[in-house]
């Protein structure tokens, strides 16, 4: 923490944006990736100083970046994904493997400039230890900006030198390339055209080690000919490295269906609903056995919000979610309980003005959770971290 950074307070938590210099993209442990001015950057002391730092001309279009456990660094572009395994000091761009084992090669966009967000993704937390293995999985956030995208999952069992299409969903009718930032129901179709389930884009995954699968959510819209918002359950077999996935739901947009910020503790599923369109809206954060997704009338209502809400995270008792200002009375709204959700509380960081904090990572070595600010609710504009107080 540098002298000149500007420490705010509720009851609940301190509250800081990032120093200056470098955008901290991600954060572990005591680590932080960054970009800015065609470069990117590797801190050993949580942002203090940047030892590390390599010339990487389109740093302006990073869209995902992830540190994993053993010290490799996987981040995006686009629609190009990299690796490096030497602090920055080099780094390689990763071709995508697609399910039968051909090389998945992004789609020639009719817009040069707007190729699509690949690999940009909601969720801050996207590796899990699954059976001794580190396992990085994560579906990409798309089809707002930067151009029409096909939606998939990801994943790499190999510390980011191999990733893979773990699910790739159908090709949706009505987001389809036509040069444009988010889709047109005119132009290039995009997707496996052999899956009948589509989506715009895909929320959050999750892995539940009680159950040895893992959870996603997509949206967004109720179509004539299907819904967009889904859950999906999935299970690795890693001896054979094959994926079986199945719909365990879809559901109007205004249901708690359309949801976010999968978690699950001690077994059991949490999530947040960003549920919209037509009233009545189905909003919260709910909890459930996973077991009884499907069955409403198992669910716990933790607490309503009565906003827009499609992030969250979950650690060590203390849950932290956040508005969608667009939707919201507070410029920046933050929900948090610090007691596992027995209390809650809201509070508007309104020095910020209209953000919708997003891409919760975990708590670095110094306790402070990071966050992306985004303007309107998906463009890049500042980073803020929370510090929770002591209950």
């Amino acid at each position: 923490m540098t002298p000149q950074q500007e420490i705010g307070s509720t009851e609940h938590f301190w509250y800081r944006l990032q120093p200056e210099g470098p955008y901290i993209d991600s954060q572990r442990d005591n680590k932080a990736f960054g970009h800015a001015d065609g470069k990117i950057f590797l801190s050993e002391d949580n942002g203090l100083t940047w030892p590390h730092s390599s010339p990487f001309p389109n740093s302006r279009n990073i869209t995902f970046s992830c540190i994993l456990k053993n010290g490799n660094i996987v981040f995006s572009t686009r629609s190009k994904l990299f690796l490096s395994t030497d602090d920055l000091k080099t780094y390689e761009q990763i071709t995508v493997k697609d399910v039968d084992g051909s090389d998945y090669i992004p789609h020639t966009p009719q817009d040069a400039d707007k190729p699509g967000w690949y690999f940009h993704t909601l969720s801050g937390e996207n590796t899990w230890d699954v059976n001794g293995v580190e396992m990085l999985v994560w579906g990409n956030y798309c089809n707002v900006l930067g151009g029409a995208t096909p939606v998939n999952i990801y994943y790499s069992t190999d510390n980011g030198h191999t990733v893979k299409i773990a699910y790739a969903f159908g090709q949706n009718p009505y987001i389809r390339d036509g040069g444009s930032a988010s889709g047109v129901p005119d132009g290039t179709l995009l997707g496996n055209p052999d899956n009948p389930v589509f989506c715009r884009h895909v929320h959050t995954v999750a892995y539940n080690p009680v159950e040895d699968a893992f959870y996603a959510c997509t949206g967004d819209s109720d179509r004539p000919d299907g819904f967009e918002c889904h859950w999906l359950r999935g299970t690795y077999d890693a001896a054979q490295d094959e994926w079986c996935w199945k719909v365990v739901v879809s559901d109007h947009l205004n249901s708690r269906y359309k949801a976010g910020g999968i978690s699950f503790v001690d077994g059991e599923l949490y999530w947040i609903s960003d549920s919209n369109g037509p009233e009545p809206y189905d909003r919260g954060i709910f909890r459930c056995a996973p077991s009884d997704l499907g069955n409403p009338e198992a669910h716990t209502l933790l607490f309503n919000p009565e906003i827009e809400s499609g992030n969250m995270i979950i650690q060590d008792n203390v849950i932290l979610a956040s508005h969608c200002a667009p939707a919201s009375p507070f410029a920046t709204g933050i929900i948090v309980s610090l007691d596992a959700g027995q209390t809650w509380a809201q509070h508007d960081l309104a020095e910020f003005g209209p953000r919708s904090p997003t891409r919760f990572h975990q708590k670095n070595s110094d306790g402070w959770f990071r966050m992306d600010l985004r303007s309107g609710w998906i463009q890049h504009a500042e980073v803020l971290f929370i510090k929770p107080k002591d209950v």
